[in-house]
């Protein structure tokens, strides 16, 4: 059931590869809570996943765009803007990829041309998408940015390899674009800690059956999944959190809080 959180609003929405990613499921709550977006998607990642049916059901339409080229991004914002119809109140940055996860190399062995492509991907692009947004004056007041982030940015998860450092990369540039966005256009930046969860992405990081297991053991509420990341990704982008901009936001189902639980102990 929707509340019309999003009636009237519109946005873009990075990174829907299939419906086990939480761009999809975000996609369609906005949908559900009356918000009009443009779906966007590098080339290749179009290429591998059904996108089209996303669009079909949310009736939005497609910009191929890559997230790494600031010509293409450039083109998106406009492009976007034309679209929908006026500027743009929400934006979903949900892009990650690490090429030496992807080629099972280790955080003591990264080839450096891998890693600067990975944090290109995952981090700066981050910068390059609001730098866009920011210098075409394309939001409006009030507006909501949101990246996925994961905790490996503050605490060490060995496997999760060269995207903590990317992850952190991205945190840092929320924080620094954040407090610009907010001064001189009273547009609000946050980045959510989300749990592991079952992503196609999230599935390439060795030993995520683990982080997913050990997670939902150690959190009180257990972890959150997908669409609960979805629905509160709704409510930042929704009027009820104007003022909150600059946070990193931990939805993880009280795991970042947690040092112990009974059930890993017993584990143990």
């Amino acid at each position: 059931m929707g509340y019309n959180l999003l009636k009237g609003k519109r946005g873009i929405i990075f990174g829907a590869l299939d419906e086990n990613s939480i761009a999809w499921k975000t996609a369609q709550t906005v949908h559900d809570e009356g918000g009009t977006f443009v779906l966007t998607n590098a080339p290749i990642a179009m290429r591998m996943g059904p996108i089209d049916e996303l669009a079909k059901k949310t009736g939005s339409e497609i910009i191929p765009a890559d997230a790494t080229s600031v010509e293409d991004l450039d083109n998106l914002v406009a492009k976007s803007v034309e679209i929908l119809g006026g500027k743009i109140d929400f934006v979903l940055h949900s892009i990650g990829m690490s090429v030496n996860v992807r080629k099972g190399r280790a955080y003591t062995d990264e080839k450096y041309d891998f890693t600067q492509k990975g944090w290109d991907v995952s981090a700066l692009s981050f910068h390059k998408v609001m730098q866009s947004l920011y210098k075409a004056d394309a939001m409006n007041e009030w507006g909501s940015i949101v990246a996925l982030t994961y905790m490996a940015a503050q605490r060490t998860f060995p496997d999760y390899n060269d995207m903590a450092d990317n992850k952190a990369y991205l945190e840092s540039v929320a924080r620094s674009f954040g407090y610009f966005f907010g001064k001189e256009k009273k547009v609000r930046v946050n980045t959510i800690s989300q749990s592991p969860t079952a992503t196609t992405a999230g599935q390439g990081v060795k030993g995520f059956d683990g982080f997913i297991s050990y997670a939902e053991k150690m959190s009180p509420l257990g972890n959150a999944s997908a669409q609960d990341c979805a629905d509160y990704t709704v409510t930042l982008f929704s009027d009820l959190t104007r003022k909150v901009t600059m946070q990193n936001l931990f939805h993880d189902g009280g795991f970042s809080n947690t040092g112990v639980s009974q059930e890993v102990i017993e584990k143990f």
